[in-house]
């Protein structure tokens, strides 16, 4: 095996494997250099499982609606050992199917286990083998942050990772965090059986979210169960071998809680500690993340970033798209790609699915927008009350003078797959006028966001169904 290659890649995560095709495309020879499985956070620790599970809890939920619609009793008892057997079945048909199988079937792309540790900025150590490139591209990715909190060190927690792999559905749980991982697994094990507290230190849940959509969430979650207390600053916590006991404080208020289990869902943390960037000469910043310019090339020529260690979008297809990007300017010089996160669709997968893509309105307004906004209830779409999904809202900022979309926030049932029509409607400049005389099927949630953009220029509620 040559210790030569035209591109290095540390990780083998979905950003790792979409530049790893895009160099291979160009006749590139490829070497990634992966510590643990294929396939990254995405597919083996993230957004599969947990889909996966909070889908089969989805469908718990479903069974009661069923039952207030006339159907029956819905649900029966959680069967934990099916639950956790099912989603270990769809992370490695996946992982097979989508990362496996692809590597063996693309010549030109090499697989290498092992923890990669820059030597300087064109080398790097695997083990006992010095490997060469021309190019190297850092896509290693993150982990759950942990974050400094008295008695952690004494005091059993799991992570996102270690959620996942519970084996019996705990009785309670805390949750310190109130992003999207708390909502998306907070929800879940809700519904699964838990009694689950979700503590926040700001001042409401899903803090960068636009505020009309994270409130919708909170109502729903409020009332199936969750108990949220939000500008909740954490004092310390501890195991007296029963209980996790957390000791906090709330407008100056001292509060306690307690509960079987401790999930942290603090944010994410770039796994970058241990591949020698530094004498590399790559630059960080205060948290760890590598800094990159509009083309993902980091401070040291030769070496690109793409993907969560560079603490940008953290989504999957951000990350591939960046690592598309960077290597379209290692082997195309010139070519100006550079990676727009505004066209990007973003999703967190709570029940109402939260939809987001564009600016906010407060982004917008920064970015010097004379700003027009409508917020609609998700209860003036006819789909919501033939499914009985009524609880959300959609939400769109356009430009005053020219009637541009410029963002769509939402919180709907299909929400997810809805998020995708704005984000190409953003992507190609299209106006609320545009959106609005636009036919959707009828009736869908989809044509939620033609209602909406109606809202911009006439009062909706006073259109039939299949108006113009």
């Amino acid at each position: 095996m040559p210790d030569t290659y035209d591109l290095v890649i540390l990780g083998s995560g979905s950003t790792a494997f979409a530049a790893a095709l895009r160099a291979q495309s160009h006749g590139a020879r490829v070497l990634m250099v992966e510590k643990s499985l294929p396939g990254g956070t995405c597919i083996n620790w993230g957004c599969v499982p947990s889909k996966t599970l909070i889908h089969a809890a989805l469908f718990y939920q479903e069974g009661r609606l069923g039952a207030r619609l006339g159907l029956g009793e819905g649900g029966g008892a959680v069967v934990p050992e099916r639950l956790m057997a099912r989603k270990d079945q769809v992370v490695e048909y996946l992982r097979t199917t989508k990362y496996l199988d692809v590597l063996r079937s693309v010549p030109g792309v090499e697989l290498v286990t092992g923890t990669g540790r820059f030597l300087d900025p064109g080398r790097l150590e695997v083990k006992d083998r010095v490997i060469r490139g021309e190019r190297f591209l850092v896509a290693v990715g993150g982990n759950p942050r942990v974050p400094r909190i008295p008695g952690l060190e004494s005091t059993p927690f799991l992570t996102s990772r270690g959620a996942l792999l519970l084996k019996e559905i705990p009785a309670s749980l805390i949750i310190i965090g109130g992003g999207v991982i708390a909502v998306e697994l907070g929800q879940m094990f809700q519904r699964l059986g838990s009694r689950v507290t979700i503590l926040e230190h700001g001042p409401r849940i899903l803090g960068p979210v636009e505020p009309e959509p994270a409130m919708a969430v909170h109502d729903v979650l409020r009332g199936e169960g969750v108990k949220i207390s939000c500008r909740t600053t954490i004092c310390s916590v501890a195991w007296d071998g029963t209980a996790v006991k957390v000791e906090a404080e709330r407008d100056g208020e001292k509060i306690s809680f307690a509960a079987e289990k401790l999930l942290l869902a603090a944010g994410t943390a770039p796994a970058t500690g241990e591949i020698g960037l530094e004498p590399a000469g790559v630059e960080t910043d205060s948290r760890g993340f590598v800094k990159v310019d509009e083309r993902m090339r980091t401070s040291a020529p030769g070496i690109w970033a793409a993907g969560d260690c560079t603490g940008g979008m953290m989504i999957a297809t951000a990350g591939a798209r960046e690592g598309i990007v960077a290597v379209d300017d290692m082997l195309n010089p010139g070519c100006g790609c550079t990676f727009d996160p505004l066209v990007v669709p973003m999703a967190i997968f709570s029940d109402p699915e939260v939809g987001m893509a564009g600016y906010t309105e407060e982004g917008a307004r920064a970015a010097g927008f004379d700003v027009s906004v409508n917020v609609m209830p998700v209860s003036a779409i006819p789909k919501a009350h033939v499914t009985g999904h009524t609880a959300g809202v959609v939400k769109m900022v356009a430009d005053r003078a020219t009637g541009r979309l410029l963002g769509v926030h939402l919180a709907c049932h299909r929400g997810a797959d809805i998020i995708n029509e704005a984000a190409l409607a953003i992507r190609f400049r299209a106006t609320v006028e545009d959106l609005a005389n636009a036919l959707h099927v009828y009736p869908s949630m989809g044509e939620g966001l033609r209602l909406c953009a109606q809202g911009f220029s006439r009062d909706i509620s006073k259109l039939s169904c299949c108006a113009e």
